[in-house]
């Protein structure tokens, strides 16, 4: 049972508070590339319950700041991105994407503080059609870029769908390491009988409770899902949770799967939902197919936006939300057409993270043998974020990034009796072409 304490440790990301400074240790996605144009407008960022100004300069750099001038506080999205810098529109004073002054304009003596002071700024990198930001200690010599699969991949933004979510992070995270959820929420309605026999993903409908495994890993978590499958085999269906908020989550066999999820801390009641799948630019994204080979409708459909606006909560909001109860047709859910009611994957998973408030209370639930991934994600996070308070000390892959390049999620049918973690690696070596080590640690 988690107690209230570690619950509000484990949620709360602000300034000053355990699990942020933790967080910010950790590079991760701030926008799309293709959000921010040369000498375009400033876009507001709220990040870490941070209030921060996104920018490109004239020759293309990002810039990313705490939204008040220096000088009088007054905020930069008002300012004038031009001519290699961003200007105050209060008072003239401007600045380079790393925060260095080069204009006090009202100033009468440029030898007197505050002449030359800067503008907090943190360090970015564009990688994969995505800005990264560094909000750590180490910004004069920040880590390197995690090796994932998907954000070492083609810089294609067509890859990448970004959705807010109104909800605290990791209530949003731990719905990616929540597999058995899968048969009910999202295939909950679909007709096992009627599914090709020979896709192994039909056993994620036909058995209900599945055995999770789960391990310590070097970059975080992993669990795989364990079902009897063909005569003699079994299927596993595997995820990983990598520091700080990323999920390799399973959604295509293994060697054809390289997708991630960042759900990155807006505040502590709302996130974005980075979703990064190679195949999707491709076309070739898994669908579930019935013996005929038609789709089983309802699992995917894209989502709808409001329009965008320029405040701090005013990107990539779905249109259907909880002011019109995720379009839930109680028709469909009563007749058994479709097992929530709501359509597609993403919007049945938002719906029911969001329900549970916009910082879940964790005191009220009741874990089973289901949950061992959560439970293990959750201790690993808490224990990290504790470490590094009373330490300063990091988890390893941090500085070895390359420890993340074995996370991968996907289906993999093996042997009956077969080691889970030596399936995985036998399956990694095929999809990869070499065999990863992995020390797993229980």
């Amino acid at each position: 049972m988690i107690t209230a304490e570690e619950n509000d440790k484990l949620s709360r990301i602000g300034p000053g508070t355990v699990m942020g400074n933790f967080l910010r240790q950790f590079w991760f996605p701030a926008c799309l590339s293709s959000e921010l144009e040369a000498d375009g407008d400033p876009m507001r960022l709220m990040l870490m319950g941070e209030k921060l100004v996104a920018f490109r300069d004239t020759n293309g750099k990002v810039g990313i700041f705490d939204h008040r001038c220096p000088h009088r506080c007054a905020s930069f999205f008002f300012g004038r991105n031009e001519e290699g810098g961003i200007r105050c529109a209060y008072h003239g004073w401007k600045f380079t994407v790393d925060g260095k002054t080069v204009d006090q304009p009202n100033l009468t003596d440029k030898t007197k503080f505050p002449a030359g002071v800067s503008a907090k700024a943190y360090r970015t990198v564009e990688q994969a059609g995505m800005v990264f930001i560094y909000m750590g200690e180490r910004q004069e010599n920040p880590p390197p870029l995690p090796e994932l699969e998907p954000i070492m991949g083609v810089a294609d933004d067509r890859n990448i769908a970004l959705t807010h979510r109104a909800c605290n992070w990791l209530q949003a995270l731990e719905g990616d390491v929540d597999t058995s959820h899968l048969g009910f929420l999202h295939v909950g309605s679909v007709d096992g009988e009627r599914l090709d026999m020979n896709d192994p993903e039909r056993f994620t409908v036909t058995e209900k409770a599945p055995t999770i495994n789960v391990s310590v890993m070097p970059f975080g978590t992993m669990y795989s899902a364990q079902r009897n499958a063909f005569e003699g085999t079994e299927h596993h269906r595997f995820a990983c949770f990598v520091f700080p908020f990323w999920v390799t989550y399973p959604s295509h066999h293994l060697e054809h799967n390289v997708s991630i999820n960042a759900w990155v801390p807006i505040d502590d009641e709302n996130c974005m939902i980075f979703n990064i799948d190679l195949t999707r630019a491709q076309g070739r994204s898994k669908q579930m197919l019935y013996a005929d080979g038609t789709v089983v409708p309802g699992l995917s459909r894209p989502l709808e936006y409001l329009p965008r606006t320029t405040d701090w909560m005013g990107r990539w909001r779905s249109a259907k939300d909880v002011t019109n109860d995720f379009g839930i047709d109680r028709v469909a859910q009563r007749t058994g057409l479709s097992y929530s009611g709501i359509t597609g994957v993403p919007l049945q998973d938002q719906a029911i993270q969001e329900s549970m408030g916009t910082i879940v209370d964790r005191t009220w639930e009741h874990l089973a043998a289901s949950d061992r991934m959560v439970m293990l994600t959750r201790r690993v996070l808490l224990e990290g974020a504790e470490t590094y308070a009373e330490t300063g000390e990091l988890p390893e892959m941090v500085d070895k990034p390359e420890l993340c390049a074995d996370a991968r999620g996907g289906d993999i049918v093996v042997p009956y009796g077969t080691d889970w973690l030596d399936g995985y690696q036998e399956k990694m070596a095929l999809a990869k072409g070499y065999r990863p080590k992995l020390d797993a640690a229980e």
